[in-house]
């Protein structure tokens, strides 16, 4: 899938990678913004139920 994705990046070596990072950069946003504020209530992280 990477390899798919690196081939069809456009321009040369250096193009690619500044264009591999906004990528990233833009899926860790999109998962910061819009999936994890919908998955937070499903996931009850604040609730610890640990018993001795």
């Amino acid at each position: 899938m990477y390899g798919w994705i690196w081939r069809k990046l456009p321009g040369d070596t250096r193009a690619k990678l500044l264009a591999a990072a906004l990528l990233v950069v833009v899926a860790g946003v999109v998962l910061w913004y819009a999936v994890f504020p919908l998955l937070e209530p499903a996931v009850t992280l604040d609730e610890v139920t640990v018993r001795r």
